[in-house]
């Protein structure tokens, strides 16, 4: 429908903030509880025990099933983030008409798990040099983003990047697209809002065993 309105040059190309969708004021209804770990799908960004970093890594279900399955996560949801729609859709998204890309937020114990490991989790499990895509998935709501909450992680981010970059390069792939912003304040400077994505989504995978949704790791090894 919004390719036959807008045309599908929307997929690869970012849309300006006057033409984004104007969304809604009132938030998206989501499950309370986790399916598979049982946890609090919103409030575990406050506790000042754990920690929050949103990646976007493609399409969001199998992203998520990468982290649920991590030690040391303790929780995970997916959503929208990085554009300027408020509250949008999950068909908005894909009209390429709202700016955000489909994000995993990731809840985990520092005491279990490193800001390294989550980020080498994160490099890993993709491809970061696609931009506007990831495999056969096409549009800008695929691209690779990074958005981190705490100074630790920002400095990470960067470091692990360029130790990728360098091994990415010795196994013939390209430059790194990810998008790295803070995750907190008002776009552009950082990403905005985590929007949470439909009911149906939350942890698709494990609803819907048999449902397609591939990482596209690149098989190079972020040391």
């Amino acid at each position: 429908m919004f390719e036959a309105l807008f045309g599908s040059s929307l997929k690869t190309t970012m849309v300006s903030p006057e033409r984004a969708l104007s969304g809604r004021g009132e938030s998206i209804p989501v499950p309370s509880r986790h399916e598979v770990l049982d946890a609090p799908l919103v409030g575990l960004e406050d506790d000042p025990a754990l920690r929050t970093i949103y990646l976007g890594l493609g399409c969001f279900w199998g992203a998520e099933k990468e982290f649920w399955r991590t030690d040391g996560v303790v929780s995970t949801a997916v959503g929208y983030q990085g554009g300027y729609t408020p509250n949008p859709t999950y068909e908005e998204v894909c009209s390429g008409l709202t700016g955000h890309t489909e994000i995993v937020k990731v809840t985990y114990d520092p005491a279990q798990i490193s800001d390294r490991e989550i980020l080498r989790k994160f490099w890993e499990s993709h491809d970061p040099t696609q931009g506007f895509r990831q495999g056969n998935d096409v549009g800008t709501q695929y691209r690779s983003a990074l958005y981190f909450t705490t100074p630790e992680q920002s400095r990470l981010a960067r470091e692990t990047l360029e130790s990728f970059q360098q091994a990415l390069e010795s196994k013939g792939f390209g430059r790194i697209t990810t998008e790295i912003r803070r995750a907190d304040g008002e776009a552009p400077q950082a990403a905005g809002p985590f929007y949470y994505a439909e009911a149906y989504h939350q942890q698709y995978l494990y609803k819907n065993p048999n449902g397609y949704c591939p990482v596209h790791s690149t098989g190079v090894a972020c040391d």
